[in-house]
C-alpha cells in the first residue's frame, strides 16, 4: 500500500488557514492595545511542594504593564515578600520552597494588561494545592464466604485532589489477576461475581496512586477465605451464625443480580465533549455475561468502546444527540436482569462566533460580536477595558446590541479592548478582542524576492502578507510586464495569499503583488518554482517468510533531480530496531535471520523539502506451530479414553491437524507409535484402547510449513488384560526339504498380546485325508518345522494365539503344501516352427503336475547356433535361454540369426529347480537380407576408367545371387548427375569400370544380393585424372570398420597434403539425429570409438579439417551383441586341450628331426620350405620389441597382439583358414591392439585378395602361430 503524507504545500494551507483567522494582525512598530497572549488554565491545581507560577503574557505597543485581583481585590504584590513578577511581565512566581505554604494561596486570580490603548484581562484563574490524605485508620474483620457467593471488597480511598487512580495488588507488588468474574468497578471497589476456593488468600490490598504528588498510599491488607460446604467442619460451624450455615445450601446455579448500580434505573448528567463512562457489574453463577443497548437508537459508531470485560461502555467526545436511556443486561443460563440509566448531555458555554480584533480608520465602522452555545444557554455580557460596560467611559460611536458591539465613524479615542463572557452553571467563556484605530499607508510584510517551491499538480499557495488602514486593496500579476491575474484558475484571499489550486510547470515565475489604499500603494515580488513529485515507482510488497530465513523489501523512487531526498524505513510505525540484522540498503531493507519479533508493517517513507511519500508491505513470519500443552486423559474405560490439549501458537500458519502418538509403557518404552490424526479445529479425540497396554499419549501439531515438536506425554492409564482379540496374520506353510513342512506367521506385536503369557497353538493336518489335527503349543516365536513329511502334498495349517487368560478366536485356516523335488519328466513333443529369418515358435506338451513335484514355475527353452548354412566355421556352442511362465506350452524364440542351423530342447521348471531336458530338436532358419560387403576400394584411376575391389559381407545371410553398383558423376557444386546400375555376379570380386567421363568425380554406391533381397549398401568416391597426371585433390577412401560390443576400430586411407587433421563423425544408422564428432590426434588414419551400444547399427564418415565439404563416404557397420549370460570358455574345452597337446606332441617330433639332420647336415623339409618362402607373416618375434605373437579367447574381450604387418593398402584380407579361432568368438567383427590398431588377420570377416608384393595372403593359422616357438 503506498500513501502520500502532507505536502510542504498542504502545510502552507494549513498555515494559512491560521493567518485568516489572524489577517491583519498589528505590527508591533504600531501603537495597539494590549493581547494576552499566555495565561494559566482556569483550573490550576498545584504541587505544594514546588513554587507557584501563575502565567500572564501579552503584548501591546507601548508595551502593557501587569496587575493582578485575588478573590476579586486587587493583590499588592509588593507587600508579600514571597510573591514576585517577572521582569517585563505579569507571570507570577508565588515562592513556596522558602518557606511558603501553599494553601495560604488558595483562590481566585485574575491578571490585568494595560497600556494608553486599553486593557485586557485573564480568564479567573482557581488556585488549588495537590492533596493526598492518608487512609483513615479502619479495623477489617476477614472476609468468610461460602463458594459460589458474590463478594465486594471496598476501597474506600481518601478524598484527594485530584482523585486517585485506584489499583489493587498482593504483598509482592503484583497486580491480582481480572476476568469476567473478578474485576474492578470505577468507584475502585472490587467485585466477585462468584467466589472459588483459589480467591482465599489475606493480601488483598487497594494502592491509590496521586500522580500531582506523585506519591502511592496503601489500605490495610483485606483477607478472604472461601468456604466450600462439602469441608465445612463442625469447628468453623460453631464460629457462624444459623443463618450462615444451618439455612446455607450447597453450591448451586444462581440467575444474575445487579451488584451496581443498583434498582432498575438510575440517572448520569455529562458534560459535551467528555467522556461518558457506564458501568454494570452482576453476581451469579455461571458468572454472567454483559450485553449493552441504546434504547431507541445505535450505539455512536467510532466513539463507542467497552472495558472491562464489557461491564463499561465507554463514549467518547459526547454530544447532545449522546442522550437518551442506555440499557445493560446481565445474563447466564438461568436467566438475566437488567438495568436502565438515563443519560443527560449538558454543555458549559462553546464559542460559534468569538470576537475578533478590529482594526479602523478614523471615521470607519465596524462591528465586534461575540455568540457562543451550552445546555442551558449561556448569558452574554461586555466588558470595556475589564470594566462592565454599563459603567465604562461613554463612546459616542459605540452601540451595544445583545451579543454585538456596532462601531460607527469612529476616532482615535475609540481604541479600547472589549471583553466578551459568555457562561452557564457549567462554566464560563472570556474573549478579549481589541478595536485599534489608526491611519496607516499600506505595507508588505512578505520579504521581497521570496522563493516557494511546490510539487507539481498540488496546490500553490503565494504570501503577500500585508496592514494598512484602511484595508488596503490587493492585485497579482505574473511576469514583469505581466496583466493582473483574474479568472477560476486563481484564488484570492482575504489575507492578500494567491492560491495556485493545481500548480503545473508553465506555473513556474515571478509574481509581483501590489497593495493600495486611499494614504498609498507599494508592491512586491516573490518567485514560484514548480517541481516533479517524488514517487516510489518500486514498492514493497507482502511478503511471507519461514523464521531464520531471509527478507528483502525494495523501495525505488524517482524525484526531481534539484530535491535532495532522505529515506526513513519504520517498523509499525516505529524506528526500526538496533539490530545488525537489520541492513538497509540505497533502496532496499534487508533483515537477516528473521525471528518472530520481525512481524509487522514495515514503511519506506521518502522525504524531500517539498513532499513526502510512503509505502508499506506487511511481512508475515511463519513457522512451524508451537507444541500443544495441557494434556488431560477423561472418560476412562476399559477400551476407550478420552484426550484433550491445549493448541500452542500456530506461528502465522493455521494448524491443519493434529497427530496423536502413544507410548506402550510395558512392551516397548521409549517408543512412540502413531495413534491417529485429526482436523486442526479439534482439540478432543475419543481413543480406542487394546488390553494389557500402559499407554501414554502426545500430541503433534501439523501446518504447513511443518510438524511441531511433541507435546509433554500425557499421564499414564494401564487397560486391564483380556484374551487375545486377533491371530497371527501371514501364516505360511512352506517346506524347505522334500521331507518336511516349515510353518511360519507374524507374531502379535506387544500391545496385541492383550495380557501375559503370550503363545502360539500351531495346528496341521494332511489337506483331502480323514486325518486328525495335530498340534502343539509353542512360546512366543514365529516358526516351526514339521518333519517326516510326503514330498509337496497340500496340508491345512492354523495358529491360534493364547495367554494367560485364554484363546483368541478360533483362526481361519490356510493351505501350504511340504517341500519341493526336482522334476522327473521332461515336457514331450517338442516342435518347431520357423516364422521368418530372424524368429521361430516352440510348442512343446505339459508335463503331468505329480511328476512337477512342486509348484509349476514355467518352462525353459535352451537353443543355440550349431553352424551357418552359408560356411562351414565352426563356433562357440553359445547356450540362450529363455524362461516362459507359468504352465505354457509354447513360446517365440527372436533374435535368431538367418540361414542357419540351430538345436533347442526344454525343462519344466519349479520352486526346487529344472527338470531333465527334452531331447534336442534341430530347426533351420531361411535365408536373409545380407550385410553390406565388407570394403569398397577404388584402385587405378584413369582418363576414362576406374577399378573397383570389394569384399564379401560380413554376414551373408544366405546364398550370395549378385552384387548391385549404382554410380553418378558429382559436378563442382556437389549436384549429382543421372544413376546408372550394373549387377555384377556373386563370384566377381573386382570391376574396371570404362568409358567414363576424365577429370570427374564419381559416387558409387554398392551392396550385394541374396533370393530374399538386397542388403544394406556401402559407398565411396573417386576421380577419374586428367592428361594422365596423378590426380592432386585429397581423398579418404577405404574407410573400414571393426566393431566390437561397445566400440569400434576405424581406418582409412588418405591421398593428398601432408600433415591434414582428421576427425571421425558417427551416428545410429537410420537416425535424423546431428553426427557426432570426434577428433583425430595427429595425423594418424585410425581411430577407436568408445562408448557404444552393443547390437546397434551404426554410420561412419572421416573427414579432413581445413578442407570444406572433404569427406569420406559413408560406411555402416553393427557393434556385436551384449554377451550372453552363460558363455564358454574356450580354455576349458576338451577339444581345445587335445590341440594344444597335438600340437605340443608335433613340435616336440620336428625338434628331434630338426636335431638329427643338423647331425647329418642335411637340411630337413620344413627349413627348406622356411628358407623358400621367407614369409614374415610367420616370424617368431616381433620387429620393434622381440615379444612373441599371442592370440586369445574372444570371449575374454582381450585385444590380440599383432604378429604381422598390415598390406599397404590397408585393406584387411580373408584368411584362408575356415577354422580359426576367431570362429569360436562371440561374432563380433575384429580385433584391436590396446593402442587401437586393426588386427585384421583373425576376424575371419575379409575375402582373399592376391598378394601383393612379399607379403603373404594367407594369415597365420593356430598351428603357424604356435611353429613361431620353433
Amino acid at each position: 500500500m503506498m500513501k502520500n503524507s502532507i505536502s510542504a504545500s498542504k502545510a502552507s494551507l494549513v498555515f494559512f488557514l491560521y493567518q485568516m483567522i489572524s489577517a491583519l494582525d498589528v505590527p508591533l512598530d504600531l501603537s495597539q492595545p494590549p493581547t494576552i497572549t499566555q495565561q494559566s488554565p482556569k483550573d490550576y491545581i498545584v504541587d505544594p511542594r514546588e513554587n507557584i507560577v501563575i502565567q500572564c503574557e501579552a503584548k501591546g505597543k507601548p508595551p502593557p504593564s501587569f496587575s493582578w485581583t485575588r478573590n476579586g481585590t486587587h493583590f499588592d504584590i509588593d507587600k508579600d515578600e514571597q510573591v514576585t513578577m517577572k521582569p517585563n511581565s505579569g507571570t507570577l512566581v508565588i515562592n513556596i520552597m522558602n518557606g511558603g505554604k501553599a494553601e495560604a494561596y488558595e483562590g481566585v486570580y485574575q491578571c490585568t494588561a494595560r497600556n494608553e490603548r486599553g486593557a485586557a484581562i485573564s480568564n479567573n484563574i482557581v488556585i488549588r494545592p495537590s492533596r493526598s490524605p492518608l487512609w483513615t485508620k479502619e479495623k477489617l474483620e476477614p472476609n468468610q464466604v461460602r463458594e459460589g457467593d458474590s463478594l465486594v471488597l471496598h476501597c474506600r480511598p481518601p478524598v484527594g485532589l485530584p482523585p486517585p487512580i485506584i489499583f489493587w495488588m498482593d504483598n509482592a507488588f503484583q497486580r491480582l489477576p481480572q476476568s469476567e468474574r473478578v474485576s474492578q468497578g470505577l468507584n475502585g471497589d472490587l467485585y466477585f461475581s462468584n467466589v472459588q476456593p483459589e480467591d482465599t488468600r489475606e493480601d488483598y490490598i487497594c494502592y491509590a496512586r496521586f500522580n500531582h504528588t506523585q506519591t502511592i498510599q496503601q489500605k490495610q491488607p483485606i483477607s478472604v477465605k472461601v468456604f466450600s460446604m462439602d469441608s465445612l467442619n463442625d469447628t468453623i460451624a460453631a464460629n457462624l451464625s444459623d443463618t450462615d450455615i444451618y439455612g446455607a445450601k450447597p453450591v448451586t446455579e444462581r440467575p444474575p443480580i445487579l451488584l451496581t448500580p443498583t434498582g432498575t434505573t438510575s440517572n448520569k448528567v455529562e458534560l459535551r465533549g467528555n467522556v461518558l463512562l457506564l458501568e454494570c457489574i452482576a453476581a451469579g453463577l455461571p458468572t454472567p455475561v454483559i450485553r449493552w443497548i441504546k434504547e431507541g437508537g445505535e450505539l455512536p459508531a467510532n466513539r463507542t468502546f467497552f472495558e472491562n470485560f464489557k461491564k463499561t461502555l465507554k463514549i467518547i467526545d459526547v454530544s447532545e444527540a449522546d442522550s437518551g436511556n442506555y440499557k445493560c443486561i446481565a445474563r447466564n443460563i438461568l436467566g438475566s436482569t437488567h438495568h436502565v440509566i438515563s443519560v443527560t448531555v449538558k454543555a458549559a458555554p462553546y464559542w460559534i462566533t468569538a470576537p475578533r480584533n478590529l482594526v479602523l480608520s478614523p471615521g470607519e465602522d465596524g462591528t465586534l460580536i461575540c455568540r457562543a452555545n451550552g445546555n442551558p444557554k449561556p448569558s452574554i455580557s461586555w466588558l470595556a477595558n475589564g470594566v462592565p460596560i454599563a459603567i465604562a467611559p461613554e463612546d459616542p460611536s459605540r452601540k451595544v446590541d445583545g451579543d454585538t458591539i456596532i462601531f460607527s465613524a469612529v476616532q482615535e479615542r475609540s481604541s479600547a479592548v472589549y471583553q466578551c463572557n459568555a457562561s452557564n452553571e457549567y462554566g464560563y467563556l472570556l474573549a478579549n478582542a481589541f478595536v485599534n484605530v489608526l491611519a496607516e499607508p499600506p505595507r508588505i510584510l512578505t520579504p521581497a524576492n521570496k522563493l516557494y517551491q511546490v510539487i507539481l499538480d498540488s496546490p500553490a499557495l503565494i504570501d503577500c502578507a500585508y496592514f494598512g488602514s484602511p484595508k488596503p486593496e490587493i492585485e497579482w500579476f505574473k511576469g514583469v510586464k505581466g496583466s493582473i491575474l483574474r479568472g477560476n484558475e486563481y484564488v484570492f484571499h482575504d489575507n492578500g495569499t494567491l492560491e495556485i489550486p493545481v500548480a503545473q510547470k508553465d506555473s513556474t515565475g515571478t509574481y509581483t503583488c501590489v497593495a493600495r489604499n486611499e494614504l498609498g500603494k507599494i508592491q512586491n515580488e516573490v518567485q514560484l518554482e514548480v517541481k516533479d513529485p517524488t514517487m516510489i515507482i518500486k514498492q514493497p510488497e507482502y511478503k511471507v517468510i519461514q523464521r531464520y530465513g531471509h527478507v528483502s523489501f525494495e523501495c525505488i523512487i524517482k524525484h526531481d533531480s534539484t530535491l535532495i531526498p532522505t529515506v526513513i524505513w519504520l517498523k509499525d510505525n516505529d524506528e526500526l530496531p538496533d539490530d545488525e540484522r537489520f541492513l538497509v540498503g540505497k533502496d532496499n531493507l534487508t533483515i537477516m535471520n528473521v525471528t518472530d519479533k520481525d512481524d509487522g508493517t514495515y514503511t519506506c517513507i521518502v522525504n524531500t523539502t517539498l513532499d513526502s511519500v510512503s509505502a508499506s508491505a506487511v511481512l508475515t513470519v511463519v513457522a512451524r506451530p508451537n507444541p500443544p500443552f495441557d494434556l488431560e486423559l477423561t472418560g476412562q474405560l476399559e477400551r476407550s479414553i478420552e484426550l484433550s490439549w491445549i493448541p500452542g501458537d500456530e506461528n502465522n500458519s493455521p494448524i491443519t491437524s493434529f497427530v496423536i502418538e502413544y507410548e506402550d509403557g510395558l512392551h516397548e518404552p521409549g517408543v512412540w507409535h502413531y495413534q491417529t490424526e485429526v482436523p486442526g479445529s479439534q482439540t478432543t479425540v475419543q481413543l480406542k484402547l487394546s488390553p494389557y497396554v500402559n499407554y501414554s499419549f502426545r500430541v503433534i501439531a501439523v501446518n504447513e510449513i511443518g510438524r511441531s515438536q511433541p507435546s509433554e506425554p500425557s499421564e499414564q492409564y494401564l487397560t486391564k488384560s483380556a484374551n487375545p482379540d486377533e491371530n497371527p496374520s501371514n501364516v505360511q506353510g512352506i517346506g524347505s526339504e522334500p521331507d518336511n513342512l516349515v510353518i511360519t506367521w507374524e507374531s502379535l506385536k506387544g500391545f496385541q498380546s492383550n495380557g501375559p503369557g503370550l503363545q502360539y497353538k500351531v495346528s496341521w493336518r494332511q489337506k483331502d485325508v480323514d486325518d486328525e489335527w495335530t498340534s502343539v503349543v509353542v512360546a512366543n516365536v514365529s516358526k516351526y518345522i514339521v518333519s517326516g513329511t510326503p514330498t509337496f502334498v497340500p496340508y491345512e495349517i492354523k495358529v491360534q494365539a493364547l495367554n494367560d487368560l485364554g484363546y483368541a478366536p478360533e483362526p481361519s485356516e490356510v493351505i501350504g503344501h511340504s517341500g519341493e523335488d526336482l522334476p522327473m519328466v521332461a515336457p514331450g513333443n517338442v516342435q518347431v516352427h520357423v516364422i521368418n529369418s530372424t524368429l521361430a515358435k516352440v510348442h512343446w506338451d505339459p508335463v503331468p503336475l505329480k511328476s512337477v513335484r512342486g509348484h509349476l514355475q514355467g518352462y525353459k527353452v535352451y537353443y543355440w547356433k550349431v553352424q551357418s548354412l552359408s560356411r562351414r566355421s565352426k563356433r562357440h556352442i553359445e547356450k540362450k535361454i529363455l524362461t516362459f511362465r507359468g504352465n505354457k506350452t509354447f513360446g517365440m524364440l527372436p533374435g535368431l540369426e538367418p540361414y542357419s542351423s540351430y538345436k533347442l530342447n526344454v525343462r519344466v521348471v519349479n520352486g526346487k529347480g529344472e527338470g531333465p531336458a527334452s531331447p534336442d530338436r534341430v530347426f533351420k532358419t531361411p535365408e536373409g537380407v545380407p550385410s553390406s560387403p565388407s570394403f569398397l576400394k577404388i584402385t587405378n584411376p584413369t582418363l576414362d576408367s576406374l577399378t573397383l575391389e570389394w569384399g564379401s559381407p560380413t554376414h551373408p545371410n544366405g546364398v550370395l545371387i549378385s552384387y548391385i553398383l549404382k554410380f553418378q558423376p558429382i559436378n563442382n557444386t556437389h549436384e549429382l548427375g543421372p544413376l546408372v546400375e550394373i549387377r555384377i555376379p556373386a563370384n566377381e570380386s573386382s570391376l574396371i569400370l570404362k568409358n567414363l567421363n576424365y577429370s570427374t568425380r564419381y559416387k558409387f554406391y554398392f551392396n550385394a544380393q541374396t533370393s530374399v533381397g538386397s542388403g544394406s549398401q556401402i559407398t565411396e568416391e573417386a576421380v577419374t585424372i586428367m592428361d594422365e597426371v596423378q590426380p592432386l585433390y585429397p581423398r579418404i577412401r577405404n574407410v573400414t570398420t571393426a566393431a566390437a560390443e561397445t566400440y569400434a576400430n576405424i581406418s582409412w586411407e588418405y591421398e593428398g597434403p601432408d600433415h591434414a587433421n582428421f576427425y571421425v563423425e558417427y551416428g545410429v544408422a537410420g537416425s535424423k539425429e546431428d553426427w557426432k564428432k570426434e577428433i583425430v590426434n595427429g595425423s594418424r588414419s585410425f581411430f577407436v570409438l568408445k562408448g557404444l551400444t552393443p547390437g546397434t547399427a551404426y554410420k561412419v564418415r572421416v573427414g579432413a579439417e581445413g578442407l570444406s565439404g572433404f569427406r569420406s563416404s559413408e560406411d555402416v557397420f553393427e557393434t556385436g551383441p551384449a554377451m550372453a549370460s552363460r558363455q564358454v570358455d574356450i580354455a576349458t574345452q576338451g577339444w581345445f586341450i587335445g590341440l594344444m597337446c597335438a600340437v605340443a606332441l608335433l613340435i616336440l617330433i620336428l625338434l628331434i628331426v630338426c636335431f638329427i639332420r643338423r647331425n647329418k647336415g642335411g637340411k630337413y623339409p620344413v627349413k627348406e620350405k622356411e628358407d623358400a618362402h621367407a614369409d614374415p607373416e610367420i616370424q617368431p618375434m616381433k620387429e620393434d620389441d622381440g615379444t612373441f605373437g599371442e592370440y586369445s579367447d574372444a570371449e575374454d574381450h582381450k585385444p590380440l597382439k599383432k604378429g604381422s604387418r598390415t598390406p599397404s593398402d590397408r585393406t584387411v584380407k580373408k584368411e584362408d583358414s575356415d577354422d580359426s579361432l576367431v570362429d569360436y568368438g562371440e561374432g563380433v567383427n575384429g580385433q584391436f591392439n590396446e593402442d587401437g590398431s586393426f588386427i585384421g588377420q583373425y576376424s575371419g570377416k575379409k575375402e582373399k585378395e592376391p598378394a601383393e608384393g612379399n607379403e603373404s595372403s594367407e594369415a597365420p593359422s593356430p598351428v603357424n602361430a604356435m611353429n613361431s616357438f620353433v
